[in-house]
């Protein structure tokens, strides 16, 4: 009798070779673990319910992939390469840029606006590749990668400095924490307004290196290092 209670992990190794579809396939096995468990419906319900409840950042990150994808499915890549040209002088460095202080202003009211999935992919990347391809030229590979690298470490800088900025973090008690076992009291709002220089001098500190990167990688463009 035990042995079936391992039935649902059957199920989900069955359907996923037989590439059915997956949120079927875990409901089945929730289901049917739940009823050869001697779970009754309401229970089962009640569980999940919670389960919801508690882990809601995870589904709320799971939105924004289907967002994401449906988005692109419609055009937001094309509709974003096709933003650049109306601006002629922007550069793949000026649009990381540009991003990174969105990104550093969103993350200091702890609101996560941007990220590689959700912003990144479909939107900074289209519209630094298109900044590339103004001259007519495909871009090479290891200059996109290069793009990538310096969009997602753009992103990390951004995050991780202006996360600090919003005194409810979990960083920042963290730190008041560690400072009060050292014998020293300090209040958040003393920490967020040390952080704050920090925050922009990081954040200004990449935008000035990216620029600069973008700008040896375009003139290795223009020198005929690129296809």
């Amino acid at each position: 009798m035990e042995l079936l209670k391992l039935l649902g992990i059957v199920i989900v190794i069955v359907g996923f070779v037989m590439k059915m579809d997956s949120i079927l396939i875990i409901m089945a096995a929730a289901v049917v673990t739940a009823l050869v468990s001697g779970i009754d419906l309401v229970t089962l319900l009640e569980t999940l319910g919670s389960s919801f409840v508690s882990n809601r950042s995870m589904c709320t990150f799971v939105i924004v992939f289907l967002v994401t994808g449906t988005l692109e499915r419609n055009g937001l890549k094309q509709a974003a390469s096709d933003l650049m040209t109306k601006f002629k002088n922007a550069t793949a460095g000026v649009v990381i840029g540009i991003y990174g202080v969105f990104r550093l202003f969103f993350a200091a009211f702890n609101i996560s606006f941007g990220g590689a999935a959700g912003f990144i992919r479909p939107i900074v990347m289209p519209m630094a590749s298109a900044a590339v391809e103004r001259d007519g030229k495909p871009i090479d590979p290891d200059h996109l990668e290069q793009l990538k690298g310096m969009a997602a470490g753009m992103d990390n800088v951004a995050w991780f400095f202006g996360q600090v900025l919003f005194v409810g973090t979990s960083g920042m008690l963290l730190v008041q924490s560690t400072l009060a076992d050292l014998g020293y009291q300090v209040e958040l709002l003393d920490l967020m307004m040390v952080q704050i220089p920090v925050a922009i001098t990081a954040v200004a500190v990449a935008i000035v290196y990216y620029y600069l990167k973008d700008r040896q990688l375009m003139k290795r463009r223009a020198a005929g290092g690129e296809s």
